[in-house]
């Protein structure tokens, strides 16, 4: 476990910025660390908007598998705590943030269970899309001294895992929600889809 500290420390030094790095790169670092996820509910409504019964499914399903991967970090973060790198005095810190637990970062496993929906759902465009942002969050949180470098690789073990095991049960019954919502967008934005501001 020692070793592992020790490669997770080093690792966060070589990402983490510094007081000598330039501004206008720490001012991007935060930008993205910050406001980059919400490009998440932007892909999944632009999904819902522009796509048949299929791509509102694969909108509908990615949404349920972030939502529960970032419930299996809560159950971690309340189990084990890891210190974030502020808090252990490691590095420099750029960007305000709790001292909660750091491992995983919910950021990233939010954008990893979302990326990974959409490249086993077959759309490949947006799943590099969300994978691409995802890497440069991870980048990001870890260049402004918030999180670990393992806490990334945490975050997309948990992201993926999440995603396997709840395959069975969106096959029961996922469809079925997917219908009942599109019911439920259809009455409640009746008048805009009427006027063809929407997709019906």
């Amino acid at each position: 476990m020692d070793a592992v500290e020790t490669l997770n420390r080093t690792l966060f030094l070589i990402l983490n910025a510094t007081p000598a790095t330039p501004h206008w790169l720490v001012v991007s670092g935060i930008l993205i660390a910050d406001y980059a996820i919400l490009l998440v509910p932007a892909m999944l409504v632009a999904l819902w908007l522009t796509g048949a019964d299929e791509r509102r499914a694969l909108a509908v399903r990615a949404c349920l598998a972030g939502l529960l991967a970032l419930g299996v970090n809560q159950l971690i973060g309340l189990t084990w705590y890891h210190p974030r790198p502020f808090a252990s005095a490691t590095g420099h810190t750029f960007l305000a943030h709790v001292p909660d637990s750091s491992f995983p970062s919910d950021h990233v496993t939010l954008l990893s269970a979302v990326a990974f929906t959409f490249l086993y759902g077959g759309k490949r465009g947006i799943g590099l899309l969300a994978v691409f942002v995802d890497i440069a969050v991870a980048w990001a949180r870890i260049f402004v001294g918030v999180h670990w470098p393992l806490d990334m690789i945490g975050a997309a073990i948990v992201a993926w895992s999440t995603y396997v095991v709840s395959s069975p049960l969106w096959r029961l019954g996922g469809m079925a929600l997917t219908r009942a919502l599109i019911a439920l967008y259809r009455k409640v934005l009746a008048v805009p889809i009427e006027l063809r501001w929407l997709r019906p």
